[in-house]
């Protein structure tokens, strides 16, 4: 499926539609990346995290990967803060539960140029997001619990650093950069999750985001936009008819399969979505959910997405709409 169309004008739309939100930025000249690079005069991509990171690394050996927290466009979060890759963002995908994970070393194609793969060694050239790897104890900078840190050994990749148990990966080309926020690309394998950085207390640190409004099945319905190799896309979200309007019933495997939508605030509005309609949660980690006239909002990490045959470009489909899980239902949001 060719996702990679080069709609730099879409992008730009939307990136200005998005003054809060970071656009992406290329960690590799890949075809993957190509709208992401295009964008970067017009994007919020440096953020100076080096001379805010505490990191203890003097302690440590040079085995030891030192785990520090630095700030970012969102509020504190974790960065590499020893040896060279050092002040580098980490982050973790929503699709990984150990010793399952979304994002692995299975190569896929694009129809042109070599396999790609989500994740590998730090030296492997085609893993989009290297996981981040040590060859000893990883080690706790100031603001960082030791207790949150451990590994997981996974077969090709090493012994890789968790965080409150997610496995933590690398994106950026360079160190006091954000880039990853905010990925999501549930039709191309084996990604199938949402990309965030790591907050000290180990749970996703979001950006306000945005809410919008898409057309599926002649209808409008809710979405919100985020960042595919393909630029910006307004994806549908959903509701789960288990829920209250004060408690996600949606947990564990089930946020795994379906995301919740996060937010570090108040999400922007747009078209016909009604501003008065959007509120929070709390979610039992502490972190925001957003919700639409009370009910709980949730993204689909299986969204198909199709090429639309009028304007031939590809567009999220709805595919989650009707889909039954654990006695509730999960259905698409009329605005």
């Amino acid at each position: 499926m060719q996702l990679r169309s080069t709609r730099l004008t879409a992008v730009r739309a939307r990136l200005r539609a998005l003054p809060s939100s970071p656009a992406p930025a290329s960690r590799k000249a890949r075809t993957r990346r190509l709208i992401a690079a295009a964008v970067t005069t017009i994007a919020v991509a440096a953020i100076p995290l080096l001379a805010g990171a505490t990191s203890g690394a003097s302690a440590a050996s040079s085995a030891n990967t030192v785990i520090g927290k630095g700030p970012g466009p969102f509020g504190p979060m974790l960065v590499v803060a020893s040896g060279p890759l050092a002040g580098l963002t980490v982050y973790f995908i929503t699709s990984d539960q150990p010793p399952q994970y979304g994002c692995t070393m299975a190569v896929f194609h694009l129809g042109h140029g070599p396999g790609e793969s989500c994740t590998g060694p730090v030296s492997d050239q085609n893993a989009e997001w290297p996981a981040l790897t040590t060859t000893g104890k990883p080690v706790a900078g100031g603001g960082v619990s030791q207790k949150l840190l451990g590994t997981v050994q996974r077969a090709g990749i090493g012994t890789q650093i968790t965080y409150a148990g997610h496995p933590l990966y690398l994106f950026d080309q360079s160190p006091g950069t954000v880039s990853g926020e905010g990925w999501f690309e549930p039709s191309l394998p084996p990604d199938h999750g949402l990309w965030y950085v790591v907050s000290p207390r180990g749970v996703p640190r979001p950006w306000a985001g945005m809410l919008s409004t898409l057309p599926i099945g002649g209808k409008r319905v809710l979405g919100t936009p985020l960042i595919d190799g393909g630029g910006w896309h307004v994806f549908p979200v959903y509701s789960y008819s288990a829920d209250s309007a004060s408690k996600s019933a949606c947990q564990g495997a089930c946020a795994a399969a379906w995301p919740p939508l996060l937010t570090a605030g108040s999400p922007g509005v747009e078209g016909s979505a009604q501003s008065g309609a959007v509120g929070t949660l709390t979610r039992p980690d502490g972190t925001l959910q957003v919700t639409y006239h009370g009910k709980p909002l949730y993204l689909f990490a299986n969204e198909g997405i199709a090429k639309d045959p009028n304007d031939g470009n590809y567009h999220p489909t709805g595919t989650g709409n009707g889909i039954k899980v654990a006695g509730g239902t999960f259905d698409l949001v009329a605005p």
